[in-house]
């Protein structure tokens, strides 16, 4: 057991550890093991011996009367000890005297090796364990990049990112995604859960509106390195994506910029996404503008917001031309579905009498000879 402090830093190089950390998982094992070894009642600390670099196991115990009640009671008596018996010790020691007797591991030959040798193992795995915890906990919502090792009965894909293997769920996949052993794949990092009989266990993501967030960011060097931010986004994996947009430099164009010469930037981005269609929004904290961009590529006559008692907004009545409904809601519905998951509102649309001229102009309906001139002249 002596000179067990040498192996600290060797433990903490090779595991990508604190030295510190370590020293305190070697001391709680040294603890651990006397309690079982020697007895689980007895209160022990685990001491560093610099001049001798070991770790020293000492009982701590506390002095009392001859006759203290403390003595008689099984429970509590191991942490007390008389003092006739203490000045057996230490001749010194006076009532309520913290006394620290020294124990020695290896006077319990090869069990207290054995269970050292398990207490440490134990100990440095789940110091290991909580280091990956806390640095995927931090990571999640963030872009990882991994190489698939397996797919399992239920199309879970299991994904190696650097130490540890983290897992793909089906549902998590965009439509019509199919991987093989070996391949390369994006996803960021969704969950991140500690379990007691399987470790740490790490989900991945790459329907999640983040995901597509973050590959625009590696895209994009404006919205990497601020000068663009996204506001909000909204994904209906594989289909159809929309993100709102905010400049923060006056002579950056937040669309232009994320779109790129000729949308190479975002086609990049699109191809990632299997081909998912991504419209981009200039954002604005003007609700009613915003909805009316958000709702492209129908054009809007009139939107109105409708709150609750409280003040907050729930809905949004959007008003166009007959024309128009069809682009506004979309195929299936996932246009409209969007905006209101871009919005966070309900959004009804009402027609009126308008029509929409080859410019693009909303123009009022004077009667129906006029509204059928004005949509075909």
């Amino acid at each position: 057991m002596e000179k067990i402090l040498d192996i600290v830093d060797a433990i903490a190089h090779e595991k990508g550890l604190q030295p510190e950390k370590v020293l305190e998982a070697l001391k709680t094992a040294f603890v651990q093991t006397a309690k079982r070894v020697i007895d689980r009642n007895f209160a022990f600390e685990a001491n560093v011996d610099e001049a001798t670099k070991c770790i020293e196991i000492v009982q701590t115990i506390t002095v009392v009367a001859d006759d203290d009640e403390k003595l008689q009671d099984e429970e509590v008596a191991p942490a007390y000890i008389s003092i006739t018996d203490a000045r057996e010790y230490d001749d010194q020691v006076e009532l309520d005297d913290q006394l620290q007797i020294p124990h020695d591991l290896e006077e319990y030959g090869r069990t207290g090796a054995s269970q050292l040798h398990r207490e440490i193992e134990y100990h440095i795995q789940r110091l290991v364990e909580d280091e990956l915890f806390n640095k995927y906990m931090s990571k999640i919502g963030t872009l990882v990049t991994g190489r698939v090792t397996s797919v399992d009965s239920h199309n879970a894909t299991y994904i190696e990112v650097d130490e540890v293997r983290a897992v793909l769920p089906m549902k998590s996949r965009i439509k019509g995604e199919i991987f093989k052993k070996g391949d390369h794949l994006k996803a960021v990092v969704r969950r991140v859960n500690m379990d007691k009989e399987n470790g740490i266990q790490i989900e991945l993501s790459r329907t999640s509106p983040k995901f597509l967030e973050e590959l625009l960011a590696l895209e994009v060097p404006e919205i990497a390195d601020g000068a663009v931010i996204i506001e909000k986004s909204a994904r209906i994996p594989g289909e159809r994506a929309k993100i709102a947009l905010l400049s923060t430099h006056p002579q950056v164009d937040a669309v232009g910029a994320t779109v790129g010469v000729k949308g190479v930037r975002i086609n990049a981005v699109s191809q990632e996404l299997i081909g998912e269609n991504i419209d981009c929004v200039e954002y604005t904290t003007i609700p009613e503008l915003f909805i009316s961009r958000v709702m492209s590529p129908a054009i809007i006559s009139h939107v109105e917001i409708i709150k609750n008692e409280d003040g907050d907004a729930e809905k949004a009545i959007v008003t166009l031309p007959a024309d128009q409904k069809s682009k506004a809601i979309g195929k299936s519905g996932i246009n409209i579905r969007l905006a209101s998951m871009l919005t966070g509102l309900n959004i009804e649309i009402v027609e009126n009498d308008a029509v929409t001229t080859e410019d693009g102009e909303i123009e009022e309906a004077r009667d129906g000879v006029d509204a059928l001139q004005a949509l075909f002249s």
